[in-house]
């Protein structure tokens, strides 16, 4: 039976009854209006402005960012009714902390490659604001996403010549050994081979550069903690050990990606060894088959990871909203399902009870180039103040 007019007002009515209800209740009650009917709220209210949070973030994980993003935009989440919308802009992980305290950018949030410059921005911005900009401590606010250790990259036959099928823990001083030697390949019974080729960025403007030399300075002093500035500053012997080291490279590039892109398209006659991340070398690993031999991954007796931090600014441009709706986005790259995700481009996850060895996981597909489930142990993060007098030495004695 077709509806009475009478029935139609008393629905229409009702209609504007509920409506004034929500706007009311929305109105005094911001966590009620994020939760209200979409549709309805819609209707009723303008779409709130948005809490724009900005990220500064190393180029590494550029990709699965790309992938991520999208996810958490669909979830629609919102602080006090407004949607979250993440600015991300790329830049190198050096150039980053230096970019942020001389105050050219200033991000809500940031993430280098590594701790090491959450570590040195902590103590740069102390000495120069009284306060850090930054917490390695604030598990809240300064969290490892993801991670990708140190390695090296080499060609099989040039590394078993060298250190055999285990370079154990004198991988650093045999490498050092090997390319101070004037005979080069000559030395082991190769001549045809050349000089000893070796590379890795240049640790002022990238972070694995920096971490191969800080992996190198503590095989010098065998130990995987408790380095100080008076060992970088006061032992001879291991300034000149490690001037002779970078001294054989005749090129500090300026990026990771570089160095395995060109071992795989040029080999040995340009590097018969790399220092890359890890995830670096999986995702070239298949372009290596059936180039110039078989391409292995190596893996250093202590080893550096690049845990890739997120951290929010403890900064007066950082409001509360924009610091929870940076907390919600990191709490979402976390979540297991982000985290599975980072294994396909060659990430760890932080997330411990995600198997590498799952189905059509990469650490499991290139096992016989080399790559580990298990890792050795790390070396630890070192004092901003230390990492800066090794990096102020690496300038003052090495630098091209």
């Amino acid at each position: 039976m077709p509806a009475t007019p009478r029935l139609n007002w008393i629905l229409f009515g009702m209609y504007v009854l509920v409506s004034v209800v929500v706007l009311v209740a929305s109105l005094v009650s911001p966590s009620i209006r994020a939760m209200s009917y979409a549709p309805l709220r819609e209707l009723i209210l303008p779409e709130p402005e948005p809490i724009v949070v900005s990220l500064l973030y190393s180029t590494e994980k550029a990709a699965w960012l790309d992938e991520v993003l999208p996810q958490f935009e669909a979830q629609h989440y919102r602080v006090n009714g407004h949607p979250i919308k993440i600015e991300l802009e790329k830049m190198g992980s050096r150039e980053m902390y230096l970019a942020i305290l001389d105050g050219e950018k200033q991000p809500d949030m940031m993430s280098p490659a590594s701790s090491l410059q959450i570590s040195l921005l902590q103590d740069l911005s102390a000495s120069k604001f009284g306060d850090s900009l930054v917490n390695r401590e604030d598990k809240e606010n300064c969290r490892p996403v993801l991670t990708s250790p140190i390695v090296l990259v080499a060609w099989k036959d040039r590394a078993t010549v060298l250190w055999g099928d285990n370079p154990n823990g004198n991988m650093w001083r045999r490498m050092h050994d090997a390319l101070t030697n004037p005979q080069g390949w000559e030395a082991y019974g190769y001549p045809e081979w050349g000089y000893i080729k070796f590379g890795h960025t240049n640790p002022l403007k990238s972070n694995s550069g920096f971490q191969t030399v800080l992996l190198m300075t503590y095989n010098y002093f065998e130990k995987t903690s408790g380095l100080t500035s008076a060992d970088i500053l006061s032992d001879s012997d291991y300034q000149q050990w490690l001037i002779e080291f970078e001294s054989t490279i005749s090129k500090f590039g300026d990026s990771t990606g570089t160095y395995m892109q060109e071992i795989v398209a040029y080999g040995p006659s340009l590097y018969d060894f790399v220092a890359v991340y890890e995830a670096t070398a999986i995702e070239q690993a298949e372009n290596a088959v059936g180039r110039y031999g078989e391409l292995k991954i190596y893996y250093p007796p202590g080893t550096s990871l690049s845990d890739h931090p997120f951290c929010v600014l403890d900064a007066e441009w950082v409001t509360p909203e924009k610091a929870e709706a940076a907390q919600i986005f990191l709490d979402f790259l976390t979540e297991r399902e982000m985290q599975e995700l980072s294994l396909q481009y060659g990430f760890r996850p932080v997330d411990p009870s995600i198997p590498l060895d799952g189905p059509d996981s990469p650490f499991v597909r290139y096992i016989a180039n080399g790559v580990k489930l298990d890792l050795p142990p790390s070396v630890e993060v070192p004092p901003g103040n230390v990492l800066n007098t090794l990096l102020d030495f690496w300038g003052r004695n090495i630098q091209q």
